[in-house]
């Protein structure tokens, strides 16, 4: 009897929980309601602006840091044999910011050292500063993104207070917009947020050691100036 009472129970169906998945889409629309639309786009446009920014600056200084192979060794025999326009033509086929700097360096031979030191260093910075082009929006997305999803938390809670405030009854479905819009607001500017200060930092990186690079190849570029009888 007992084991016959166990058979029926396991056979049985499970009991239904009553809940049922919510498409995200049916999600990030309910929290479209009000106001929470514009927070929503504001925060896709910084997403979408902030992706690009990443691929194109990786791209960029991947390309920049790559070193050519015996770039400065060329450099370098060329200024040791006195073959200028040699090594002028050697910066010119190069499209990396150390040939760029180099370039301005090399252009100046005949001047003081100190005057070809001033040039290289000011045209690194310029090249620095190019690198660096358009970083300030990812580190002003990382801070800016969640304060505009607390400010759609925000109203979305205002917008519950005043459903709250103007219904008759209690039910859910009217307040539960101003939940979304409360909740994805929220979500959405700390995704926007923290991707966008991982990238600024990868992105940093990546100029450090650029910035290494110029910085050696402008000390072996004046230590051969510097050396006797040049």
């Amino acid at each position: 009897m007992g084991s016959n009472f166990l058979l029926q129970i396991n056979a049985g169906s499970a009991p239904s929980t009553g809940v049922k998945d919510v498409p995200i889409w049916d999600i990030i629309d309910q929290s479209n309601s009000g106001i929470g639309w514009l927070i929503n786009l504001i925060l896709l446009l910084m997403f979408g602006y902030a992706i690009f920014v990443f691929v194109e600056r990786y791209l960029a200084l991947s390309k920049a840091s790559k070193e050519e192979q015996g770039f400065l060794d060329r450099i370098k025999t060329s200024i040791s044999a006195g073959r200028i326009d040699e090594a002028k033509a050697i910066c010119a086929g190069s499209q990396s910011p150390i040939a760029r700097m180099l370039a301005k360096g090399i252009s100046r031979i005949g001047s003081k050292n100190e005057s070809i030191a001033a040039t290289i260093e000011n045209t690194g910075k310029f090249e620095i500063l190019r690198l660096e082009q358009r970083l300030n929006f990812l580190a002003t997305a990382s801070g800016a993104a969640p304060m505009i999803g607390f400010l759609g938390t925000t109203i979305g809670m205002v917008v519950v207070f005043i459903d709250l405030q103007n219904a008759t009854t209690l039910e859910l479905k009217i307040i539960a917009p101003g939940i979304m819009t409360a909740m994805v607001t929220t979500v959405a500017g700390l995704i926007v947020g923290i991707i966008s200060f991982m990238g600024y930092n990868f992105l940093v990186g990546k100029i450090g050691k650029v910035v290494y690079q110029m910085e050696n190849a402008a000390l072996e570029f004046m230590d051969l100036l510097n050396q006797p009888g040049k």
